[in-house]
């Protein structure tokens, strides 16, 4: 056992000689004996269990846990129970780490816990989290589109102020591109440095984008390498997509991932979601359906149109009654129906979101389905659902509130929509600087079409 410990630092130890030898030498997050990267993640059961990973450097080959009951003085440090981890390497493009993750068990719901992550000398702050309820409590969480891009420079205002308006949300959600580079490691050490201490306290989920996926040919393309090493989530989904497709269940809310990308690259992974998912929707006795993705149903910006995974997931939405998509991958925001909406009406299927936190910003679409859209703009998006409603509210990078709106679920199954977005805060559709020199004459021409026709529609002024 000891010589394998000393056989794979040896490994790393080499490795990131070689690493450095070719001119790859800004390492500015580097592994080290004490934990980094710790995030907590939801298990398809939030009331009994949590998922915890972190990273240390390769000399450090295995990692425990130390969780209690949180309590308002010291003696956590003498009341916890150890437990030990699973570990692995990971040989990045800069450097060697191991990657330690557990998933806690039998735990109590609703209750606040202090937990601890290291080994012998090497231990993170102790931090605290919450389980989920096994009643129909109030469930908050916080959900961003693409990151994506300057994560540490641009997205980190994103994830702090989203945790400065809502600090006891349950959760934080993830609709893909996390990062740009699926490998690069300097760019998981700007996710984690934007996020910081808040993937400690607040548990995560994630589904996978497009840039989560690494060409390897012009027709193949595969996971992160960083992502199986990174989370802990459920392995409930289609045996080749386990920890990007799956479900947590809530008492009253069932949260399902679907791996678009997947879908997208493989007609094997497309009919294994499929049939996944109309077997868990077929059995699904939650109030509220909750479903996200990358690749939008409808798309918010120029030239996509995603026909393919609209044509099998829209039917099955509207059938089985989904409430609402959350996705990203446009880089704008979108918020509507595939059906035209005044101010209370009931819905005929969906509210799709299309939403992006990161500082990459296309131009928008202004399509038949959006009632409300932004350009140019990094927002993130709070949502409360508590009994028979579904409070949605999105936040410009700024803490502007851009739009708002509540899903009211009727006695016979189906959802009442109304409108509360605020009438002080003008829509932001200008197109991104970026892109205005590039668009022809006749480019610009389209957008003043779309923009009249959007504003008609949707009777603005």
């Amino acid at each position: 056992m000891r010589s394998s410990k000393f056989c794979i630092l040896l490994i790393g130890l080499l490795y990131s000689t070689f690493i450095s030898c070719q001119g790859n030498t800004g390492d500015f997050y580097p592994p080290t004996v004490m934990p980094d990267r710790i995030i907590l993640t939801l298990t398809e059961d939030p009331a009994t269990s949590i998922g915890i990973n972190w990273r240390t450097s390769l000399a450090v080959t295995e990692g425990t846990v130390q969780i209690t009951i949180a309590t308002g003085g010291p003696e956590i440090r003498d009341t916890f129970v150890a437990i030990q981890a699973t570990t692995s390497a990971l040989l990045s493009d800069m450097s060697g780490a191991n990657y330690h993750s557990v998933v806690v068990k039998d735990l109590a719901p609703s209750t606040k816990y202090a937990y601890r992550v290291g080994h012998d000398n090497y231990w993170s702050e102790w931090a605290h989290f919450k389980t989920g309820p096994t009643d129909e409590s109030a469930i908050s969480f916080i959900y961003f589109g693409d990151a994506q891009n300057d994560v540490k420079s641009m997205w980190s205002r994103t994830i702090r102020g989203a945790y400065s308006q809502m600090p006891k949300a349950d959760f934080l959600l993830h609709a893909g591109d996390l990062i740009n580079r699926p490998n690069r490691d300097h760019e998981w050490g700007e996710w984690f440095y934007a996020g910081g201490w808040i993937y400690r306290m607040m548990p995560s989920i994630a589904t996978p984008g497009n840039h989560e996926y690494q060409y390897v040919s012009q027709d193949e393309r595969t996971l992160s390498r960083h992502w199986n090493p990174t989370f802990t989530l459920p392995k409930n989904g289609p045996e080749r997509l386990k920890e990007t497709v799956y479900t947590i269940d809530y008492p009253n809310i069932k949260i399902i991932s679907l791996n678009s990308q997947a879908f997208k690259g493989s007609k094997e992974d497309s009919t294994a979601q499929v049939d996944w998912f109309k077997a868990i929707l077929e059995n699904n006795d939650k109030k509220w359906t909750i479903v996200t993705m990358h690749h939008p149903i409808f798309s918010s910006s120029v030239g996509r149109d995603n026909v393919r995974l609209r044509n099998a997931f829209q039917p099955l939405f509207e059938e089985y009654g989904v409430d609402i998509v959350l996705q990203g991958h446009d880089h704008t925001y979108g918020r509507g129906t595939n059906l035209p909406l005044g101010k209370r009406k009931t819905l005929a299927g969906p509210m799709y979101v299309v939403s992006v936190s990161g500082p990459k910003m296309y131009p928008s679409g202004l399509s038949d389905w959006m009632q409300r859209a932004a350009a140019n703009t990094q927002l993130y998006q709070l949502l409360t659902v508590e009994g028979d409603e579904l409070r949605f509210k999105a936040y410009t990078a700024a803490d502007e509130l851009y739009d708002a709106f509540t899903i009211a679920k009727q006695a016979d199954g189906s959802n009442r929509f109304i409108d509360q977005a605020p009438d002080a805060m003008e829509e932001r559709l200008e197109i991104p600087p970026r892109y205005i020199k590039s668009l022809s004459d006749e480019n610009l021409e389209e957008y003043k079409t779309r923009f009249k026709a959007y504003k008609e529609r949707n009777n603005k002024n």
